[in-house]
C-alpha cells in the first residue's frame, strides 16, 4: 500500500513557514514564499519525493496474485480496478 500520508507530512513541514499570516495555517491554502527562497522549497519538496520512491519497491508474484484473485470476486471493473489503485502505485507508460 502507498504511504501518501508520510510524504504529504513532509511536504506540509516543508510548505508551513510559508502560510499566510493573517490564517497561520495551510487550511486555506495561501502561501507566501518570498521568491529567493523558491528554490530552495522546491528542492526540499524534490527531495521529499525522492525519499519516498527510494521507499518504493516492485510487487511480488504472490502479493499481485492475492489481489488479482480477490478482485476478480469484486462485482463490477471499477470495484477490481480500486482494490488494485488501494493496493499498488499504478504508473502509465
Amino acid at each position: 500500500m502507498r504511504s501518501d500520508r508520510g510524504l504529504t507530512e513532509r511536504v506540509l513541514n516543508v510548505l508551513r513557514p510559508y502560510a499566510s499570516n493573517w490564517s497561520g495555517t495551510l487550511g486555506r491554502g495561501d502561501l507566501v514564499i518570498p521568491q529567493r527562497e523558491i528554490p530552495r522549497v522546491i528542492h526540499d519538496i524534490l527531495d521529499a519525493l525522492h525519499d519516498e520512491a527510494a521507499t518504493l519497491k516492485e510487487a511480488g508474484d504472490r502479493e499481485l496474485f492475492d489481489v488479482l484473485m480477490t478482485a476478480r470476486r469484486s462485482a463490477s471493473v471499477q470495484d477490481q480496478a480500486e482494490l488494485l489503485r488501494r493496493h499498488f502505485l499504478i504508473y502509465l507508460r
